[in-house]
């Protein structure tokens, strides 16, 4: 019995990713994150071999194996990353002070 190949409904989004992904010489968290995330949403899915291949590719590039990658994203979410934050420094204050004047 041959097993039917399905098209993934995120594929296209997911192949640009992973092309960047694998340009990436030296991987930040959001990069290690995603390698992740995308390693989880096709293990065991049938079809997009091309792009299963290129996760592998891209993990085995980064000096990594799956384990390696569970335990850094692991300690970069318990260390507060969230997607889509940038890592700057936090404002100090409440701004109370500069809207406390008056207009002439």
């Amino acid at each position: 019995m041959s097993e039917s190949l399905q098209a993934h409904p995120l594929y296209a989004t997911d192949r640009e990713l992973v092309d960047q992904l694998l340009a990436v010489e030296q991987p930040g968290d959001g990069h290690l994150v995603d390698l992740a995330r995308l390693l989880q949403r096709y293990d065991g899915f049938p079809g997009a071999q091309d792009l299963q291949d290129d996760l592998a590719k891209t993990l085995r590039f980064w000096g990594l194996d799956l384990e390696a990658l569970r335990r850094r994203t692991r300690a970069i979410w318990a260390a507060g990353y969230r997607p889509g934050q940038q890592a700057a420094a936090q404002a100090v204050g409440s701004g109370f002070d500069t809207a406390d004047q008056d207009s002439p």
